[in-house]
């Protein structure tokens, strides 16, 4: 093994093997803009799975506790429409990025 790794860099310190320069492209990148919308993109997409999510919970229970009592009606209201400020603030921001 130490024969042929001697051989290895007695050629490459020699003329025998000759490297060929390359020329290389630059992958292709996003631009600032395009990160940034798509990081938008993004935040307003996740933002709005998370927002459904929460609501799935609190509508099922707002429902029940209607069903049961009308007077629950005020406060069933309220906590539905709580998570959908977090859709809201994630469109501004996705818009102030932008």
């Amino acid at each position: 093994m130490t024969a042929t790794l001697e051989l290895v860099t007695g050629l490459l310190n020699s003329n025998v093997v000759e490297t060929v320069p390359m020329a290389v492209e630059a992958a292709p990148s996003l631009e600032n803009e395009g990160a940034a919308a798509i990081g938008a993109g993004l935040m307003v997409g996740l933002a709005a799975l998370a927002t459904g999510y929460a609501q799935r919970g609190i509508g099922s229970a707002a429902v029940g506790a209607v069903a049961e009592d009308s007077d629950n009606f005020t406060n069933a209201l309220i906590l539905t429409a709580l998570p959908e400020t977090l859709i809201i603030i994630a469109l501004v921001v996705a818009l102030l990025i932008i």
